[in-house]
């Protein structure tokens, strides 16, 4: 016989995220003071040490594991902290500490408060949300709600550069979680986020022929008018399939004005909202790259971290409702969108979690120098996560 267990009233849910909100504070103005970039290990091992302590302090067990890129590059370290709940659900709580900004910036744009936002390199974009991932955890333990089997937060050091050292790692942990709440920040407008673009980062190189311009421009093979070509049917592609863009955002490509250039370097970004599309222009793409723009002129195409679309299914639409729920037994309204970058939810959605995002702070700007956190919104988000959670957890009880 099951033992009905009754959701957690929404009074205590707001009064146990308020007590958090002093070490909210205080966490963040920490984790936003340590520039940690993407690729700056120490930095980034240093931020770790910190969540670290903190989920140790949750009562969670810890585990570190260093990723490198596919060079062997080190980026740093997953932290994966777990706590044991009493029923059967796994929910994975999935957030970032790495940062686009370079070294020195913590010192050059340092943490402020002002007029009711936090502003700091990082402090939307994820540290805020990792900090409110880790206060949901505080919430559920100090009213003693754990009807999960077990809460596993994942914060990741490489993000922002495609997950590419942490992809194995966050597959496996996405293919073992019924659910995972993630913790970007909320939309400017509150909004929280049910579906990704899919994206592809891809570099193309066209290898031609050199010759001097001027006596023998005919035995060259210009491959920087190759690239010139190919930019332009490769715009050519936006609008053939809806939600589909492909942006040429780099090129470089010979040294002097007087050398038929034999190389070209291209670096193309294309998204999509759904799989189909999103293959279909992979495919044209890798034709136009193998047609010869230029007698003579070759181009190879490599794809760097390929991420999926991410698409609203009926798990992450059921996701959306219980949020809607919760929310509104806290006074909250919950509305969700799509959005065109990608980020871990894709590759979560991909390993086979049912997914929902945005459930941090509301913040905005984010890879700006204003990049801003609302701080009125962090009891109420760290509220509705927790709500989220326990209301997830119950799910499967009856």
């Amino acid at each position: 016989m099951s033992v009905e267990v009754v959701p957690v009233e929404s009074a205590d849910l707001l009064a146990a995220a308020g007590d958090r909100l002093a070490p909210y504070h205080e966490r963040l103005s920490r984790l936003v003071g340590v520039d940690s970039g993407s690729g700056q290990v120490d930095g980034l091992r240093q931020v770790a040490d910190l969540v670290q302590t903190w989920c140790l302090e949750a009562g969670m067990s810890v585990e570190r594991e260093p990723v490198a890129d596919p060079s062997g590059t080190p980026l740093g370290d997953v932290l994966i902290g777990r706590r044991r709940g009493r029923g059967r659900r796994r929910i994975l709580l999935a957030g970032h500490l790495d940062t686009v900004f370079p070294p020195g910036t913590a010192a050059a744009r340092p943490f402020r408060v002002q007029g009711g936002r936090a502003y700091g390199p990082g402090v939307s974009d994820d540290k805020g949300g990792v900090l409110a991932g880790l206060a949901a955890v505080e919430v559920l333990a100090a009213l003693d709600r754990a009807e999960y089997g077990e809460l596993v937060l994942v914060c990741t050091p490489d993000e922002e550069i495609g997950s590419t050292g942490s992809r194995p790692l966050l597959r496996t942990l996405g293919g073992e979680a019924d659910v995972a709440l993630c913790l970007e920040c909320a939309r400017d407008n509150g909004d929280l986020v049910s579906a990704r673009k899919g994206v592809a980062d891809l570099e193309v190189t066209l290898r031609g022929r050199a010759a001097h311009a001027g006596i023998e421009p005919e035995r060259g093979a210009n491959a920087l008018l190759a690239a010139a070509r190919l930019t332009v049917a490769l715009d050519g592609l936006n609008g053939r399939w809806p939600g589909v863009t492909v942006n040429v955002g780099h090129l470089t490509s010979g040294d002097r004005p007087n050398v038929v250039p034999d190389r070209a370097r291209m670096l193309v970004d294309l998204r999509a909202w759904h799989a189909r599309e999103y293959e279909a222009a992979l495919t044209e793409i890798r034709r136009l790259v193998g047609e010869p723009m230029v007698p003579g002129v070759r181009g190879e195409l490599a794809v760097h971290a390929p991420t999926p679309p991410w698409e609203l299914d009926p798990a992450g639409q059921r996701l959306t409702e219980l949020a809607a729920k919760v929310g509104a037994g806290l006074g909250i309204p919950v509305s969700h969108t799509a959005t065109g970058g990608c980020a871990d939810a894709n590759l979560l959605a991909e390993a086979g979690a049912a997914v929902l995002d945005g459930l941090g702070p509301v913040g905005g700007a984010d890879h700006s120098p204003s990049e801003w956190l609302d701080l009125d919104s962090v009891v109420p988000r760290t509220a509705l996560l927790a709500g989220l959670i326990d209301e997830v957890s119950r799910a499967d009880r009856g």
